[in-house]
This record gives C-alpha cells, sequence and structure tokens, in this order.
C-alpha cells in the first residue's frame, strides 16, 4: 500500500510542543509547526529592538513573550523558519525560555489559546516526513541519535540521518527496475526484433542486486549487539561482595553496600559502556533459601534476570572455600548454564584465599575465572576486557558504516529470498512474464524501507515510539 493519506493528525494544522526534555533546566525549547506558527509567535512575541515589526527568517529575535491577555511569561529568543527549508518542510517557529516547568507550561498554554494543538509522540519528524524533508530511514535514524548511549550508537545513526541506507536502497531498486523494463520488453513485444535482456545477462544483475544485499544484511549482524545492546549479570551467593562489585564496574555508587548479608533484595539495573556497546548490568539477590518473602521474590526475579543474560558472572568470595551449602544452589545455576554462558569472578582478592582456593575450583570445573577486589580495584581492567571479549564488544562497526535496523533488514531479507526464488525460476527457465512478478515484489519490499509503500498503520506503530517535542 502506497502511503498516499497522511496518518490522523498530521495535516498542516499548527502543532507545538517542548523540544527538550520534561523537568526543570536552564534553557528549553517550545517548538510550533504549520499554519499560522508565524503569526502566532509574533501575536505573543514582544521585541527589544526599537521598530521590530516581523520574525525575519533564520535570525534569532531577542525579547519577551507574553500571555493572549498581555501578561508577560518570560525573556526569550525566537527564530522563525519557514517551508519548506524547515526541519518539518513547513512554517516552524523555535522559542527559547527559561527551563522552568512554570514559564515552559505559561508558554504552551498561550500557544494553546492562539490555535495550536499538542503535537503527538514524534510529530513534527512524521511531517518532515510526509513532506519529503526525510525518508522513513532517516527518520528512523533521529529517534536513535535522540536515544543513543554511546558513541558507537551515535555514529550509527548519523550515518543513516544523512541519507546512505535511503540512497542505497534506491540504488537497488533502479537495478531491479532497469531488469523489470527488460523483462517486459520480453513479455510485450515477444515476436519482435527489439533487444531484450538473455536470461543469462538477467540471472548476473539478480545476483548483484542479491550480493549488494548480503552486505547490507552482513552490516546488520555486526550493528544489531551495538544497537540493542547486550546483558551481564551479576550473581552469587550472599555476601560475596556482588553490590560493591557492580558500584565497582559502574565506577559509582549505585547499590547500598553492608557487611549485613542479604542487603540486597531485588535486581537492580544500570547501563554500562563496554567499547561503544550498551550493556545491561544487573546485580541480584543471593540465591540463598529464605523464609523472608520479599527476599524469595526477589531472588527468583534475579534467577531468571541471570537465565536470560547473554553473560552471567558467578560471583564468588575468595576468602572463603566453596561451600556445597552456601553457594549450592548458584553452583547448580553456573553448572546448568555452563562455561559458554557463565564467567566465574572470584572477589575480595586483596584478602587470602580460602582453603582450598575457589579460583582453582571454579578452574577445574572449566569456567573462565578471573580474580578481582572490589573493593581495591584490582583485576576490574581484566575483567572489563574479558567481558568485552565475551559480548563481543571489541568488535564495533567502522565508523561511519551504514547498517540497516532490524525493519530495515527484514525487508532486506524478505527481497532478498524473492530475488533467490528469482534466480532458481529464471534457472529454469519460467516464463518471463512470472519472473517480473518476483522481481516487483523484490521492488515493494525496497520501497518500505524508505517509506515510499509503507501503510499508514506501520507508520503510525514507528512514530508513536518517538518523544513528544520531536
Amino acid at each position: 500500500m502506497t502511503n498516499e493519506t497522511p496518518p490522523t493528525g498530521t495535516g498542516r494544522d499548527m502543532i507545538v510542543a517542548r523540544a527538550t526534555p520534561p523537568g526543570a533546566g536552564g534553557v528549553a525549547v517550545i517548538r510550533l509547526s504549520g499554519q499560522g506558527c508565524r503569526q502566532t509567535a509574533q501575536a505573543l512575541f514582544r521585541s527589544s529592538r526599537p521598530g521590530f515589526t516581523t520574525l525575519l527568517p533564520y535570525r534569532l529575535h531577542h525579547g519577551h513573550l507574553h500571555a493572549p491577555d498581555g501578561r508577560r511569561i518570560d525573556e526569550v529568543l525566537a527564530a522563525f523558519m519557514p517551508g519548506p527549508g524547515s526541519y518539518t518542510g513547513e512554517d516552524t517557529v523555535e522559542i527559547s525560555c527559561h527551563g522552568g516547568p512554570a514559564t515552559t507550561g505559561a508558554i504552551l498554554a498561550a500557544c494553546l489559546a492562539m490555535g495550536a494543538r499538542p503535537a503527538g509522540p514524534g510529530e513534527f519528524t512524521l511531517r518532515a516526513f510526509l513532506n519529503g524533508r526525510m525518508d522513513l530511514s532517516q527518520a528512523q535514524a533521529v529517534a536513535e541519535l535522540v536515544a543513543a548511549a554511546t558513541p558507537v550508537q551515535a555514529d550509527m545513526a548519523l550515518a543513516r540521518l544523512d541519507g546512505a541506507m535511503g540512497r542505497l536502497v534506491r540504488e537497488l531498486r533502479q537495478a531491479l527496475e532497469a531488469l523489470r523494463a527488460g523483462v517486459c520488453l520480453a513479455v510485450d513485444f515477444p515476436e519482435e526484433d527489439v533487444e531484450c535482456l538473455s536470461r543469462e545477462e538477467f540471472a548476473a544483475g539478480v545476483a548483484d542486486v542479491s550480493e549488494r544485499i548480503r552486505t547490507l544484511l552482513a552490516a546488520n549482524r555486526r550493528a544489531r549487539p551495538f544497537r540493542e545492546g547486550a546483558s551481564a549479570v551479576l550473581f552469587g551467593r550472599v555476601n560475596a561482595g556482588k553490590s560493591r562489585l557492580f558500584n565497582a564496574l559502574l565506577g559509582r555508587e549505585r547499590a547500598i553496600v553492608t557487611g549485613v548479608p542479604g542487603t540486597t533484595r531485588d535486581y537492580l539495573e544500570e547501563t554500562l559502556d563496554l567499547g561503544g556497546m550498551p550493556v545491561r548490568l544487573t546485580d541480584t539477590a543471593g540465591l540463598r533459601e529464605t523464609g523472608d518473602e520479599a527476599e524469595a521474590i526477589g531472588r527468583d526475579r534475579g534467577e531468571k534476570r541471570v537465565r536470560a543474560a547473554a553473560l552471567a558472572l558467578f560471583v564468588a568470595d575468595g576468602s572463603q572455600p566453596l561451600d556445597d551449602g552456601g553457594d549450592a544452589r548458584e553452583l547448580v545455576l553456573a553448572r546448568e548454564l555452563g562455561p559458554a554462558r557463565v564467567m566465574a569472578v572470584v572477589n575480595k582478592a586483596d584478602l587470602s584465599p580460602g582453603d582450598p582456593d575457589p579460583a582453582a575450583t571454579l578452574a577445574d570445573m572449566g569456567f573462565e575465572t578471573l580474580r578481582v577486589s572490589a573493593r581495591t580495584g584490582l583485576g576490574l581492567d581484566a575483567l572489563t576486557a574479558a567481558m568485552t571479549r565475551r559480548l563481543g564488544a571489541g568488535n564495533a562497526p567502522p565508523v561511519g558504516e551504514v547498517a540497516p535496523d532490524r525493519r530495515e533488514a527484514a525487508a532486506l531479507s524478505r527481497a532478498l529470498d524473492e530475488l533467490t526464488d528469482l534466480a532458481r525460476d529464471i534457472a529454469r527457465e519460467v516464463p518471463y512474464d512470472l519472473l517480473g512478478v518476483r522481481l516487483e515484489t523484490a521492488c515493494a519490499e525496497l520501497a518500505d524501507i524508505t517509506g515510499e509503500m509503507t501503510p499508514d498503520a506501520v507508520l503510525a506503530s514507528i512514530f508513536e515510539t518517538f518523544c513528544i517535542g520531536k
């Protein structure tokens, strides 16, 4: 289905939203877009410059913003960007004000009183897409850049934001359209002496496009862990030092640390940047048997996190031997998951080792084992290096590489499936008219990446994940 009709609420009416995060701040930006936004801003704005008459394009105007009843709200800077050269492709005004909630709320209320309506999630970017300012791949890159937690994620988003993905996809479509033209000649003029593609040329063209799609899919596989992140979970007996290690890896005090066993009663989760990969690091409660209902619930929730983790870090107290009573449940879980998913971290390396040494015991079980001291920092660099290696975080995509996201990779895979079947049909000498159908389907899948043939319901599901004001 071609996106010919804008989704509900994306007409040319005037919309307004705060473009900066909610809450208090030094500066906030209020964004207006649509018909009448310049007139609305001018009606509310009082310039500090004598002789001011109108908001000039692409200039910052200093003054004060007033409510419709004349009450002064704040000292502001106002900028007018006319369409179609603005972000949304239509007239846009941005008002920079002080970032207090009362101030921004009053400015939003003034704009609403002048006829604007609240913008929906991602509606400014949706208008940019509908007005041809960006394709769908670029629009999704905007959301990725806003949410980027690591430099690698930001670089991947920027590589797509400048339209590189759309250009590559359009090149693929052009190649397939050229093949379709040759197919149409063969179908429409079967008896005429016209120059048509031979089956050998047809097969070579399909093979070339297929290989280029495989290259993009390989880039998606390389980028996926860095785009979506990985998970690492600390588990072990109570008082093994998991929470102190959690804080040490984060480089800040996040978990409460005491000498009382069982201080952690539920899991804590924070993001750790490992070589550009966002890793969800989780601290869990000890897996001991307990009669405390709250601790038991936290223990069970933690165990679920351990089982789902890409990397489970079994934390043992290096100053004590492994004890079948205290460590039994953790050891059973570690053995069940196996050395491929579990790495043993023997904490408290600044103290004398237990007898027998738990590090030697765990190594004999086949686990990769590291000694650390969360208290002094001993061995932390080696631990982060091992985590980086085990999670593949050292294999970041090359800077500037264009990597499709999950939705785009799915469309590329569907197009590749069609081309694979097409290559088989060419070899079987299937009639040209039937070959043309597969080409048309592959082209439609590629068009879905840039949004040229994307159903409105799909567009709505994409843009509703955006933040309001973007």
